[in-house]
């Protein structure tokens, strides 16, 4: 994304036009927007076209931005990172995974797709390069899932 933002910026801005959701992490979203807060680049962002911004912060969690709406959660606590490579694709795939199994594109289905973003990207940095995600199945995800959600609900 720098590179694009770096180099290309007009036909970056002609992209992010046409797109409905953006899945960028913070310090691009920093440098896209020209803004100093996440909140005012996310606002920023989404002025360029799309209606929803998922903002990563890594072990950080992320952020989901709507034109009235916002969702924040936490990162899964991962004891030990082997590798953060692939993270963000992972996360990427999570949240598309889950929101294509989804009849509408509710606020609340948005919400739940970031949640699923956050435990694909855990299980990628217990392990190196894709060693972790190619023993993953439904179950362990789903595992994770509830256990998230156990320590994220109040």
């Amino acid at each position: 994304m720098n590179f694009w933002m770096d180099n290309a910026l007009e036909e970056l801005h002609s992209v992010i036009s046409r797109v409905d959701i953006i899945i960028i992490n913070d310090e691009e979203a920093i440098q896209l927007s020209g803004k100093n807060t996440l909140f005012a680049a996310a606002q920023e962002i989404m002025s360029y076209g799309p209606s929803h911004i998922v903002i990563k912060k890594g072990e950080h969690g992320a952020m989901l931005f709507g034109k009235t709406e916002f969702f924040t959660t936490p990162a899964f606590p991962v004891h030990i990172v082997k590798d953060p490579t692939g993270a963000g694709d992972c996360f990427a795939g999570g949240f598309a995974g889950f929101l294509a199994q989804c009849n509408e594109r509710t606020f609340q289905n948005l919400k739940t797709a970031v949640v699923h973003g956050t435990i694909n990207a855990s299980f990628c940095v217990e392990g190196f390069g894709t060693s972790s995600i190619e023993k993953l199945n439904k179950e362990k995800a789903q595992s994770r899932f509830k256990e998230f959600k156990s320590f994220t609900c109040y």
